[in-house]
């Protein structure tokens, strides 16, 4: 016996009779999700995610930075490239038209902005990576090479870090933005030399006077702009993207960097505690840069680098050894991934390899997989005759008398 016909309404649901008395519902569906431009949610954990604007970072850190977390950016020496990944995270938020903010002590945030890089169109991008992959993942499309034949059967190994999914800009460094392009978004500076006046007399707090100032000029831009969610939304929802430069240095009244035990000792992390409240509360994403290479405490570095959610360390080649070792001729430095934060989950996507380095092209910041020659007598081969002979020298006096400098070793 054939069921009854129901003739009751879904509310939300739209009824399309069919031939007979079998009914069908279709839902009305609406998607809850905030849809702000230049956002997305995580495929890990569906937190909403925006890109730093280095499309390789993303890929290392599980996709993009989360909205409401801290990026920690340890500083090579020469504050160089660690300043450029500052500007690609600023400069994917004009793109995407979200809010700025920029803090700094030592150059004026609108310089920052006026070095910020110019984009790159989609066309041109899309055609370099898919060229960049087809030389990589094509062997036969490369010129015929003569090698030996036990690295014939070797896996060639993909350097270059990408998902499968486009997410974020590229951008050419060799260029700066133009202006028009600027002015589009709303940005708010703070220069620690004007906000915060010479002869002030505060209470005494466990933050400085400059960190004071910033955590409040931070908290008034998110209330009254509307990032906290607090007050009635008469405009689309947008996100805020705070860049702080080269925190914990002298400059901002510090003494970290100069003492291995400072009398300020915990300004920095109360400051990073409050600044973290906020983005929790918030429709907001931080990065900040610290020069951990000269705070002496590695303590003070230690409770710094918890108190942000991902932390991740460059170490520049510039001015040591690593510039002229032929290892790493094809590398300006070392990518060193020390913190990702588990959001709503309980294992954090990590990274499936931990040797990264990095290297700035004509026009491109990338962050590729650190891969060696196989075998370390093809890199010496390479060496010219007086490294072999300085070598000699110094492996002389523990190998043999028979040695000399120009002579090779005879074992």
């Amino acid at each position: 016996m054939a069921a009854p016909c129901n003739s009751m309404s879904i509310v939300g649901a739209e009824q399309k009779p069919r031939l007979g008395c079998n009914t069908s519902f279709q839902k009305k569906s609406r998607s809850k999700l905030v849809s702000i431009p230049g956002t997305r949610p995580s495929v890990q954990n569906g937190q909403l995610i925006v890109s730093t604007g280095v499309t390789s970072l993303d890929y290392v850190i599980g996709g993009g930075l989360a909205v409401g977390t801290l990026l920690l950016i340890e500083e090579d020496k020469y504050d160089s490239y660690s300043r450029m990944l500052l500007k690609y995270f600023l400069a994917e938020g004009v793109v995407c038209g979200h809010n700025l903010f920029i803090a700094s002590a030592r150059d004026h945030p609108e310089d920052i902005l006026q070095e910020l890089p110019a984009p790159i169109l989609d066309d041109i991008a899309s055609t370099r990576v898919e060229e960049g992959q087809t030389k990589l993942c094509d062997p036969e499309g490369q010129d015929s090479m003569k090698i030996a034949w036990r690295y014939q059967n070797l896996p060639k190994v993909q350097t270059a870090l990408a998902s499968s999914s486009r997410f974020g800009h590229y951008y050419d460094v060799s260029r700066t933005m133009d202006a028009e392009m600027r002015q589009t978004t709303k940005c708010n500076s703070f220069f620690l030399p004007d906000e915060l006046p010479i002869n002030s007399a505060t209470e005494p707090s466990q933050m400085n006077e400059g960190y004071m100032a910033l955590l409040r000029s931070i908290q008034a831009v998110i209330r009254r702009e509307g990032f906290d969610g607090a007050t009635p939304q008469y405009k689309s929802r947008n996100i805020l993207r705070i860049g702080l430069h080269s925190l914990g240095s002298a400059l901002w009244g510090d003494d970290i960097c100069c003492k291995e035990n400072p009398s300020n000792a915990s300004s920095l992390t109360t400051f990073l505690y409050g600044l973290r409240a906020l983005l929790r509360s918030s429709l907001s994403v931080g990065v900040v840069t610290v020069p951990s290479h000269l705070i002496q405490n590695r303590a003070i570095m230690g409770r710094v680098t918890k108190l942000c959610d991902t932390a991740i360390a460059l170490e520049s080649f510039k001015g040591l050894k690593g510039e002229t070792n032929p290892l790493y001729k094809d590398y300006h430095g070392l990518l060193h991934v020390k913190q990702i934060p588990h959001l709503n989950c309980l294992v954090c996507e990590v990274p499936d390899t931990k040797d990264l380095a990095f290297k700035l092209k004509r026009k491109q910041f990338t962050i590729e997989r650190l891969h060696l020659p196989p075998d370390l007598s093809d890199t010496v081969s390479r060496l010219n005759k007086p490294d072999l002979a300085e070598s000699a020298k110094l492996l002389s006096p523990s190998c043999g008398s028979t040695a000399t400098g120009k002579k090779h070793l005879d074992f």
